[in-house]
Formats: C-alpha cells, sequence, structure tokens
C-alpha cells in the first residue's frame, strides 16, 4: 500500500477529454511512519478526496482503472481514502 497526503488540487487548463469532471490532485508520498517520502507528485482522484486526508494511491495501469474512463491516459490515481492507519502502534492518519 503507497500512502500519501493530500497538499491540494492542480488546475489544468486543458485535460483530455477522458478526464472531465475529474478532480487532479497534488499528493505527498509518505512512508510508514507518515514522513514525507519523495516528492509531491500528481494524481487522479475520482473519489473527491480533500486537504489533508490521506489517501492511498497506484500508478500504472491500475491508476486508470479507478476512473469512469478505464482508458483515460493517467500514470497515478488515488485508489482509497484512508481512515486509520497505524505503523508500529503510531497513529498515521
Amino acid at each position: 500500500m503507497q500512502l500519501a497526503k493530500v497538499l491540494g488540487s492542480v488546475v489544468a487548463t486543458v485535460k483530455h477529454p477522458s478526464l472531465t469532471g475529474v478532480r487532479l490532485l497534488l499528493i505527498q508520498p509518505q512512508d510508514e511512519n507518515g514522513v514525507p517520502d519523495g516528492d509531491p507528485i500528481v494524481a487522479a482522484d475520482a473519489l473527491q478526496a480533500g486537504v489533508g486526508e490521506i489517501v492511498e494511491w497506484t500508478t500504472g495501469r491500475e491508476a486508470a482503472l479507478t476512473l469512469p474512463d478505464t482508458y483515460s491516459p493517467v500514470d497515478t490515481a488515488v485508489v482509497s481514502i484512508v481512515d486509520h492507519a497505524w505503523s508500529d502502534k503510531r497513529y498515521l492518519g
């Protein structure tokens, strides 16, 4: 499972037609301790995650399968919104 914190929205002046109505989010990947891990990335979001929420994300072909049009040209997408997560008895969410 790959976790990230939602930092905000991304605005695109032009998007592929299959992404009409799909939000783009800026997410910060996190390690198992909730510490930022790498650079922020843009992910498609059909789940309507909010700023500050912890989400699970995926890449590759599986990313497009989370969207209404499963042939959308995306490489990263939010898969789920995480309610609670623990690692070594430390609360992450």
